[in-house]
């Protein structure tokens, strides 16, 4: 009997705070809500998944090592500040053998110059950025596609 496929999503630092931190930069829909959207998309598809929020990084690490263990296909990461910051989590993805996607809800690349170096994208096989929540349900469809072929 085949295994549902399984999908993790990390939100870094601060997202807990969607919704009310700087609506302007990331708009007005909470983490539940987009946490709703993305479980909604994969149920429909057949997926499993699971989303966690940390603001600490060992947190999202173990998270991405549970994953390697548990035979999930693939993570999508918005690892928020940590994305220009830390080499851990880069080596924890290179120790994941699924595909990974980096979600950033800004267009980084028009921020401040130190949000446009991003260590995960070292390992990510897509980057989205600038779209919004609407992010995040790309790099879902995305890897539901490329399991399918």
């Amino acid at each position: 009997m085949p295994t549902t496929p399984r999908v993790l999503v990390l939100h870094g630092p601060n997202l807990n705070l969607l919704g009310t931190r700087q609506p302007e930069i990331y708009g007005a829909e909470t983490l539940d809500d987009v946490n709703s959207l993305l479980r909604e998309k994969a149920i429909a598809a057949g997926w499993d998944i699971e989303c966690l929020q940390s603001n600490h990084e060992g947190v999202l690490i173990d998270a991405i090592h549970s994953a390697r263990r548990d035979g999930t296909q693939a993570i999508i990461i918005n690892p928020a500040a940590y994305t220009h910051t830390s080499v851990a989590i880069l080596d924890a993805l290179n120790a994941f053998d699924g595909r990974v996607i980096e979600v950033h809800i800004s267009n980084v690349h028009k921020r401040e110059s130190f949000r446009h170096h991003s260590y995960i994208s070292l390992r990510a096989e897509g980057v989205i950025a600038g779209l919004g929540i609407q992010g995040y349900l790309a790099a879902l469809e995305a890897i539901i596609k490329a399991n399918n072929k």
